[in-house]
């Protein structure tokens, strides 16, 4: 009896590792293969959702193996259990915790900093032909950007728009984008950031403003991040401006 629980949890437990080394590859492979069109966009979504759901069952599967291992005494199946149980959950937890987030996050992929008039893209737009997502602003996406991040506002520095423009496009070119555009004359940048994992194309737009106020020395800086694809952008792009402001902020 002793014998034949040490075999099935000896399977047991490779059984684990090996799916969850397979679902880890699988999720690698997710991005790249969208990139390279080896498959839809939707395809890789759904490879990455069943190998995290397969994962944490294998994840249980090498938990029950080192148990039972623990149980006859066999101590190699419980390192080899153990180990999948560990992989197991380190494939799962990333998807599992973006898909917790995306909840909790407003279902959008357009924000700005200026919600009321929202910079317009110029530069980019023969780049955005084949986008699935509109650069025209909707009323009902200020609605949930204000919800969900309400912290995303204009910077005001105290330099003259000229200067001001200036500042803004070094902080620019140290976010790695490709810059699309970068106009003195009308104070606006635009370019385009790539994620690493699937290619996604967000585009961004900055522009540069006198402060309206008379007698107010000083300029306004306003920052819009629109994805060409996706109705939901997990959070990147408000991310992306604060990183961007902060940079802006500190330089």
């Amino acid at each position: 009896m002793k014998t034949k629980l040490t075999r099935i949890g000896s399977a047991l437990a490779w059984v684990a590792l090996i799916v969850a080394l397979l679902c880890g590859l699988t999720e690698l492979v997710a991005g790249p293969g969208y990139r390279m069109s080896w498959w839809s966009f939707g395809t890789g979504i759904v490879m990455i959702r069943w190998a995290a759901s397969i994962a944490l069952g294998a994840a249980v599967i090498g938990l029950i193996a080192a148990l039972l291992a623990g149980y006859v005494g066999a101590r190699r199946n419980v390192r080899t259990g153990l180990v999948a149980l560990v992989a197991g959950l380190a494939v799962a937890t990333p998807p599992v915790i973006m898909w917790s987030r995306v909840q909790q996050l407003p279902r959008i992929h357009d924000v700005t900093t200026d919600t009321d008039n929202p910079p317009a893209f110029v530069a980019v737009l023969p780049l955005r032909q084949d986008a699935r997502n509109p650069v025209q602003y909707q009323a009902s996406t200020a609605v949930e950007q204000r919800r969900g991040y309400p912290d995303l506002a204009a910077v005001v520095l105290p330099l003259p728009p000229a200067q001001a423009f200036a500042r803004a496009e070094s902080a620019a070119r140290t976010m790695g984008w490709d810059i699309v555009a970068a106009s003195p004359q009308n104070l606006r940048i635009e370019a385009t950031d790539t994620s690493l994992m699937f290619g996604f194309k967000d585009d961004v737009v900055i522009r540069v403003a006198a402060l309206s106020d008379v007698g107010t020395p000083g300029s306004r800086i306003d920052v819009r991040s629109l994805s060409r694809v996706g109705g939901s952008d997990f959070g990147v792009n408000a991310k992306r401006i604060r990183t961007y402001l902060a940079k802006l902020a500190s330089s």
